[in-house]
């Protein structure tokens, strides 16, 4: 799965999944999907991206595993999975876009706040949130400091 920032670094694309009888607002979810037999987990979200958006994904780097457990209107599921981040060309629309799952169902893509406090829908993998919240904070250290210089002269 694929963490995908936006240009300012402020929010990442995720789908904006159904309501569940475990959240009935629905969810995010990161984008991104299953690996195929015989297929290495990064030639799997190259795939995926290209298959679900029509994109290619630059500065692709690994940032770990994570298993998840969950349930899905009462059904538990299982998964490993491989969390990567690395931004999408041609990024998704700031509203409206949309990705296409190998089941031919389009899903909404949003923008989800990096700084999510206030986000009223979980994003899963949960497991998945502490790499997302590390990268935001990896970036935010990386930016340049844009304010102003003291002036020495006083």
């Amino acid at each position: 799965m694929l963490i995908a920032p936006n240009d300012d670094l402020t929010s990442h694309a995720v789908t904006l999944n159904p309501p569940t009888k475990e959240n009935p607002g629905g969810y995010h979810r990161l984008i991104g999907g299953g690996v195929d037999l015989g297929e290495s987990h990064h030639d799997a979200i190259v795939r995926e991206v290209d298959e679900e958006l029509g994109a290619t994904i630059q500065d692709l780097a690994f940032l770990g595993t994570v298993e998840n457990i969950f349930r899905i209107d009462g059904v538990l599921g299982h998964e490993i999975v491989f969390v990567y981040a690395g931004r999408l060309e041609p990024r998704p629309a700031a509203t409206g876009a949309t990705l296409t799952e190998s089941d031919g169902s389009i899903m909404p893509v949003a923008w989800r706040p990096f700084d999510d406090a206030s986000e009223p829908v979980p994003l899963y993998p949960a497991g998945a949130v502490p790499l997302v919240r590390a990268l935001a904070d990896d970036r935010e250290a990386a930016r340049p400091d844009t304010s102003p210089l003291p002036d020495p002269a006083g």
